[in-house]
């Protein structure tokens, strides 16, 4: 992609995507302590860095899972080139890199309009809430480590519109991190991690099948991270995950509209009390 012969965009390199991940800490959103070494490790071609006579000026990304769905996110550009139509330009690119899938992002509300006009298909909204850590663990809960990994990979594809064995395997095995799952009769029944943030911890995912289930859960991660700042990002059409939140006392700061570019996936959503994450779905 070019403008003026001075933008051009190609795949960042593992630094770059630090710097990213940097920017998007500047942005608000708040990325987990290990997420760009995650995220490089599972596709080290899904991150694109903008330039501008040859100075980082901006990114985004493009995560391709199986089953022909991938996910956007890291859509940023340095405030001094906003404006000048870089950023319609770097949204077409991604679109053209996305065209072949049904492409889903997590865009900030006040972006959806632009997203609509891009052929983004709204789904729903995802609401961030904060809380604080702590409490006691309670029982009946196993370390989702310690899980068969297949397992886990299977329960996720029910609540995700791809299988992501890949992400999973380095997502699950970030440092610092909790996760924790629920077994019936050998069978998972709901899992959830809760991961070092830049500021806090922050909860995802977090898929259940009871509303029981996803409170034990949650109160499990939220012990593993005692007075520290806790985030949970709820699907807002579960109304069961809003109620969780606001039962411990967490309230909303921050909020994403999903929309997707072919359809919207068949999900659970009264099953899904925690998004993965907004880079990445």
């Amino acid at each position: 992609m070019a403008a003026s012969g001075e933008i051009t965009v190609r795949p960042m390199t593992k630094i770059e995507v630090g710097i990213a991940i940097d920017w998007a800490e500047r942005e608000g959103w708040n990325p987990g302590l290990s997420d760009g070494d995650c995220y490089y490790a599972v596709d080290p071609q899904a991150f694109f860095a903008v330039l501008h006579d040859g100075r980082l000026i901006g990114s985004f990304s493009v995560m391709v899972y199986r089953d022909g769905f991938a996910f956007g996110g890291f859509y940023i550009l340095d405030p001094e080139y906003r404006g000048r139509g870089i950023g319609l330009a770097i949204q077409e690119q991604a679109d053209r890199l996305a065209a072949p899938y049904n492409f889903g992002i997590d865009g900030v509300f006040e972006m959806q309009d632009r997203y609509a006009a891009h052929g983004f298909i709204f789904s729903h909204r995802n609401i961030r809430y904060e809380g604080l850590g702590g409490g006691t663990r309670p029982p009946g809960l196993t370390d989702a480590r310690g899980v068969p990994f297949d397992a886990i990979v299977r329960y996720d594809a029910r609540h995700f519109p791809a299988e992501r064995p890949g992400f999973l395997r380095h997502w699950l095995a970030q440092p610092g991190a909790t996760a924790l799952a629920v077994l019936e009769d050998g069978e998972v029944r709901g899992y959830g991690q809760v991961r070092p943030c830049r500021r806090g911890a922050k909860i995802g995912p977090l898929f259940a099948d009871t509303p029981e289930i996803a409170e034990r859960i949650y109160s499990g991660l939220s012990a593993a991270v005692p007075g520290q700042p806790l985030f949970l990002d709820v699907p807002e059409p579960n109304a069961a995950g809003v109620a969780l939140a606001e039962r411990h006392g967490m309230v909303p700061v921050f909020g994403t509209a999903r929309m997707y570019t072919k359809e919207i996936p068949d999900l659970p959503l009264d099953r899904c009390y925690g998004v993965t994450s907004f880079e990445t779905g």
